[in-house]
């Protein structure tokens, strides 16, 4: 007689629903990256030593060891206050700041006298700053974890930050030139004697959350086409008006504040985030022509009335051909791609090359000057984590269930991609060159601070996606209630105002 086999354990008596994978935190997994990644940031680190030095010294490990304090007490805080989100987030910011950090000390050792390069401290000259930047950054994005448990309440305040977005922008092109401009570019609020910020870093969060609570309410107006052309449904003319505001903004940033880069962000963000939102590829055709448009008018007027076009029409001069005038106009620009040609396929190897010959290349040239010591291949696994960030934040926009938390997500993960194409792309002669600063590399505290705000958004989208869904449809299933309604084929939530 055989025994009865058991009875197979029940939906019910275990809790999940049928048809539903319960998802795992994997925060395990994201400790297991960050460890891999602060050890790359050590070995870089010992290999600038070997290399400026001739020696690494004892204590190489302490710049490493004291990012490591910093990104695991931030892993420790996710692992409460959002369990669920995206582990490779994270791992890769850490691994992108940690390297920016190594090769701001390693510029800071390249312009010592060689005597004291062994002694120098570990939070001297620019690495130094950027250590105590990390520091604050990170508890920023901490706070704003401790402060946002749901994102879909920034909704509540999208006018206010869409108002505050626009001053932020406006600031540096209202102040005078000496409070404002560096380099032609008119991007910052100068602080004598202390620094200075760049607002419109701040500006493109704000902005953004507005124009994702906006196209939420608006899409279904903004979908409707009037004709077709081509195989293309395009809007009615009544409904441009948004986009021509936001068109007519970023021509103002283009002219007043003298930069292509930013104002190339600000309506790129815009367009992309109403693509999303109508899925009209009308929409992005008509912004290339609005942008590229205006930003040949600008040059064109520049080169014939100058007065506030003059400074876009010497820009595009120069990346049309920089060896025109390599010792003057053109010079930072011949450097960085020099910089980059000798660099090779594998670099001259951390410490090896001479990013100083390149002006300001703790700045908007950081890749040049990285590039040159770690070569094409380098490069391009740089790229790739940028890459793997994007598409985290664009799953994480696919999975969420509500509207906002779609258009939010997607939008902060495009607007970081085309911050990296802007500056990567004037850097490599692509595009004119701009002031925008490579996230997570570049030297100064406004770019970290607000791309560490951006990612702590991303965090907290993700954990939402990722959530568990419970039975009942309950807060665990769509994380603070609501009804749902259809996006695009998916549920989504509706958002109140």
């Amino acid at each position: 007689m055989t025994a009865a086999a058991a009875p197979a354990a029940s939906p019910a008596t275990t809790g999940e629903q049928p048809g539903v994978r319960l998802a795992r935190s994997r925060r395990n997994a994201e400790l297991s990256l960050l460890l891999l990644a602060l050890v790359i940031v050590a070995a870089y680190g010992a290999t600038v030593e070997a290399t400026v030095l001739d020696t690494v010294t004892p204590d190489f490990w302490v710049p490493t060891a004291v990012l490591a304090g910093v990104f695991l007490a931030l892993h420790v805080v996710i692992r409460f206050l959002a369990p669920y989100a995206d582990p490779a987030l994270l791992p890769a910011v850490a691994l992108l700041n940690g390297i920016g950090v190594g090769f701001l000390r390693r510029l800071d050792l390249a312009r010592a006298a060689p005597a004291d390069r062994e002694s120098l401290a570990i939070f001297a000259g620019n690495g130094g700053r950027q250590f105590a930047w990390t520091l604050a950054s990170v508890i920023l994005a901490a706070g704003l974890l401790a402060l946002m448990r749901d994102h879909r309440s920034v909704s509540r305040y999208a006018y206010t930050l869409g108002l505050a977005g626009i001053v932020l922008v406006m600031i540096p092109a209202v102040l005078p030139a000496k409070y404002s401009e560096i380099y032609g570019a008119k991007l910052w609020i100068i602080v004598p004697g202390v620094g200075q910020i760049q607002p419109g870093e701040f500006a493109k969060l704000a902005l953004l959350a507005f124009f994702a609570y906006y196209l939420v309410r608006k899409r279904e107006v903004l979908s409707l086409a009037s004709h077709r052309f081509l195989g293309i449904d395009f809007p009615r003319g009544r409904d441009l008006g948004p986009v021509l505001a936001v068109w007519a903004l970023s021509v103002l940033v283009l002219v007043f504040e003298k930069d292509l880069g930013t104002s190339l962000l600000y309506f790129g963000m815009f367009v992309v985030t109403l693509y999303i939102a109508t899925e009209r590829v009308s929409w992005l055709l008509i912004g290339l022509i609005l942008f590229f448009g205006g930003a040949y008018l600008a040059y064109v007027l520049g080169g014939v009335v100058g007065g506030p076009f003059a400074n876009f029409h010497l820009r595009a001069q120069i990346w049309l051909d920089p060896f025109a005038d390599p010792y003057q106009d053109g010079y930072q620009l011949v450097q960085g791609l020099l910089a980059l040609g000798s660099g090779g396929l594998f670099g001259a190897g951390p410490g090896g090359g001479e990013p100083l010959e390149i002006p300001e290349v703790q700045n908007d040239f950081i890749f040049a000057g990285i590039g040159e010591e770690i070569g094409l291949f380098g490069l391009s696994a740089l790229l790739v984590v940028y890459l793997l960030i994007v598409e985290r934040g664009l799953r994480a926009a696919l999975a969420v269930r509500d509207s906002f938390g779609k258009l939010l997500a997607g939008g902060l993960a495009f607007t970081l991609g085309l911050q990296v194409f802007v500056i990567v792309g004037g850097i490599s002669k692509l595009i004119p060159l701009t002031g925008q600063t490579t996230p997570f590399l570049s030297a100064g505290g406004s770019s970290l601070m607000a791309n560490w705000l951006l990612i702590a958004v991303l965090l907290r989208v993700s954990d939402a996606a990722r959530r568990p869904v419970t039975g009942g449809g309950g807060p665990a299933a769509r994380p603070g209630g609501g009804p749902p309604e259809q996006l695009h084929g998916a549920p989504t939530e509706v958002i109140r105002p």
